[in-house]
C-alpha cells in the first residue's frame, strides 16, 4: 500500500515536472525566487495602511505572525521531523528530475513556500472580510499562491503532496491565531 502511494507520488511529480522549456525555466526561476516578491509585499503593507490604518500595526503583526509561524512549523519542525528527501535529492528519481537553479536543503516535506504563501492569503482574506473592504486582492493572491506553489514542483524541489500539505497548513494558521488575537483585543477593552 505504502509503495503504491509512493509510486503514484513519483508519477504525479514527474508528470508535472516534465512540462518545461527554456522560457518557462526562466519564468519559474523568478516566480520561485523569494526576493522577486518584495514589491508585492510592500504593496500589501501599503494596502493595509490605506484601508485599515486605525489598527495597522496590529493587523500587520497578525500577517507577519501568520507567515512566520507557517514558516517555523514547516521548516523548523516538519522538515527535520519527517526527513523526506526532496525529489532532486531522492536517489530513485534524481537523475530524471528537471531542476532549475539549485536543489536546496536535503528535506522537502512540507513546502515552506506553499505554507508561507497561503498563510499570507488567508491572513488577508480574514482582514479584508472583517473590515468589510471591497477588494479583489485576495483573489489575486490566491492565484499567486497557487503559481508560487506549483513553481516548486516545476523547479524540481518538492513533491505535489509537499505543496498540498504545506498550503493547507499555511492557510489554516491565520484562522487559528486570529481568534486568539481578537480575544486579547476584547480582553484589553474589558479591563
Amino acid at each position: 500500500m505504502i509503495d503504491s502511494i509512493k509510486y503514484a507520488e513519483y508519477e504525479w511529480f514527474l508528470w508535472l515536472n516534465s512540462f518545461h522549456s527554456p522560457l518557462w525555466d526562466t519564468i519559474m526561476f523568478w516566480v520561485t525566487y523569494r526576493f522577486t516578491w518584495i514589491p508585492l509585499y510592500l504593496f500589501i503593507i501599503y494596502f493595509l495602511y490605506k484601508n485599515i490604518s486605525q489598527n495597522f500595526v496590529r493587523n500587520l503583526l497578525f500577517v507577519l505572525i501568520s507567515v512566520g509561524l507557517a514558516d517555523r512549523i514547516t521548516s523548523g519542525l516538519m522538515k527535520p521531523f519527517f526527513q523526506r528527501l526532496r525529489p532532486c535529492h531522492d536517489p530513485l528519481i534524481q537523475h530524471i528530475v528537471h531542476v532549475v537553479g539549485n536543489c536546496g536543503g536535503q528535506f522537502g516535506f512540507v513546502s515552506s513556500h506553499a505554507s508561507n504563501s497561503f498563510a499570507l492569503v488567508a491572513a488577508l482574506i480574514i482582514l479584508v472580510k472583517n473590515y468589510k473592504i471591497d477588494s479583489k486582492i485576495h483573489l489575486f493572491l490566491f492565484f499567486w499562491a497557487i503559481i508560487v506553489s506549483y513553481s516548486r514542483v516545476y523547479v524540481g524541489v518538492h513533491f505535489p503532496t509537499d505543496i498540498v500539505i504545506g498550503g493547507l497548513i499555511g492557510f489554516l494558521i491565520p484562522f487559528i491565531i486570529y481568534p486568539v488575537i481578537t480575544l486579547f483585543k476584547y480582553k484589553k477593552k474589558l479591563t
